[in-house]
């Protein structure tokens, strides 16, 4: 698989450097493993919603880390120490580490496991301070405006 050149874009951007860095990493972290499969889904305007086929794993068997905008999901699959012999095994049961890089302000919610599928809610929560808000603009006094004195 090619990769793209970005050291050019350094000489005339400044600041993008993180983009470049999230470009190259899921240029080669797509490639490592398809496993488990997994769905992304705009649920609303801010709200997401990430569905990952786990069939086979329990809760206790899963976990979710939320770290410095890099969500990791990983599955640990308890030993199994029944002796079974398969005529063929298509379930794969192996352990897993798949990551999700969030944008900023970016937050997991809520997280369920139903019918083998981990459902990850997420909701972009942007501060208060970031959020468009209306100046009011006052108008003063005609009387203001036309050079009179004000009493």
């Amino acid at each position: 698989m090619r990769t793209i050149d970005l050291s050019p874009l350094y000489r005339s951007v400044v600041g993008f450097d993180r983009l470049a860095a999230l470009l190259d990493a899921a240029a080669t972290n797509e490639a490592a493993s398809g496993y488990p499969p997994y769905n992304i889904e705009r649920t609303a305007e801010n709200a997401y919603r990430i569905e990952i086929a786990v069939a086979g794993f329990k809760s206790e068997e899963l976990g979710i880390e939320v770290k410095e905008n890099l969500l990791t999901v990983t599955g640990r699959k308890a030993a199994n120490d029944e002796a079974r012999r398969y005529l063929h095994r298509g379930l794969a049961e192996r352990n897993f580490e798949r990551r999700f890089q969030l944008a900023d302000y970016v937050v997991v919610t809520d997280a369920s496991l139903a019918d083998g599928l981990l459902s990850i809610a997420l909701k972009r929560e942007l501060p208060e301070a970031l959020k468009p808000r209306t100046i009011e603009i006052s108008t003063a006094p005609s009387s203001l405006i036309e050079g009179e004195k004000a009493a």
